[in-house]
């Protein structure tokens, strides 16, 4: 009989249907962008997402309140700027160029690991991180046509995601996903809420997706938010089954099928096109990151990615 915490087949079957749920569901953030703003978006997703959450708590998914707050909210804090980063950016271009940024976090990882906490890596994760950023380079393409400012929210947001994942490995052991996530989504809206208050004041007050101030009634988006809600609490599950089921080494690899399910699903639905460079700049970061993981594995020290 197979153990249930050693299905390394079943966990890729877990990642991979998780990657495709955030790959569908986050293309839709381009139409919520129509209509509402980022923070907007933000306070109504969580507003549907944590009671979703508690329910699972209830169900014996995971304690929902946290064992010491400010290792989790500073966590929070730090996943929530990644986020937002992430979605930003899902508003202002194509999700393949979104995700690319990203995806950088294996990368940043390391550069943080070296520069503030003293870890050494070898050649091989020298050149994961050269392969990685010659991929960003592609993807990005920074002196094309339409270059913009923006491209840093999905480089930014690789590097705040970085950071979330060495404050879980390093604050919040023994905490509960179910509590990671519920307290993830507490302090998007308390950011969020934040920003909207100060957007009027500052006079950034605009039409764009990061500038908009709070929009009533939402007319068009409100399925949308739904979906993305409960598509989110879904691919979270999924992903928190997957890490069950198998080694973290081992599943982590399967987390850059959504670099595949993402862009397909942009071409599919809107027509969202990736260049030839592009697809050859995914490429390398996605074998930046199976560097890193298997040397991760190799030396029984895997990312926390």
């Amino acid at each position: 009989m197979t153990n249930p915490q050693n299905a390394p087949a079943a966990a890729a079957l877990w990642m991979l249907a998780a990657m495709l749920v955030i790959g569908f569901i986050d293309n839709y953030v381009t139409v919520i962008a129509r209509e509402i703003g980022l923070w907007q978006f933000f306070i109504l997703r969580s507003a549907i997402a944590i009671p979703l959450v508690w329910i699972m708590s209830r169900l014996g998914m995971g304690a929902f309140w946290p064992r010491r707050w400010w290792p989790v909210l500073g966590r929070s804090f730090l996943l929530t700027l990644a986020m937002l980063c992430y979605f930003g950016a899902l508003g202002l271009m194509p999700i393949a160029q979104a995700l690319a940024g990203l995806f950088t976090s294996p990368i940043f990882v390391l550069l943080i690991g070296w520069a503030v906490l003293g870890h050494r890596f070898g050649p091989w994760r020298a050149v994961a991180v050269l392969v990685g950023f010659a991929g960003v380079l592609l993807v990005l393409q920074p002196g094309g046509q339409g270059v913009s400012a923006w491209l840093v929210l999905p480089l930014a947001g690789g590097a705040f995601y970085a950071m979330s994942a060495l404050a879980t490995r390093s604050w919040c052991t023994g905490e509960s996903t179910i509590c990671l996530l519920a307290w993830m989504l507490a302090m998007q809206v308390a950011v969020s809420a934040l920003v909207l208050g100060l957007i009027p004041l500052a006079g950034l007050q605009g039409d764009g997706f990061l500038t908009r101030a709070w929009v009533w009634p939402v007319q068009q988006s409100w399925g949308l938010i739904w979906l993305q809600a409960v598509g989110s609490v879904a691919g979270v599950f999924g992903i928190i089954r997957a890490y069950q089921l198998a080694e973290a080494s081992h599943v982590s690899v399967f987390e850059y099928s959504v670099m595949i399910w993402g862009p397909l699903f942009g071409w599919v639905l809107f027509a969202q096109s990736v260049g030839s460079w592009q697809g050859a700049g995914i490429a390398l970061i996605i074998l930046a990151g199976l560097l890193i993981a298997w040397r991760g594995h190799r030396l029984q020290t895997p990312d926390p990615i």
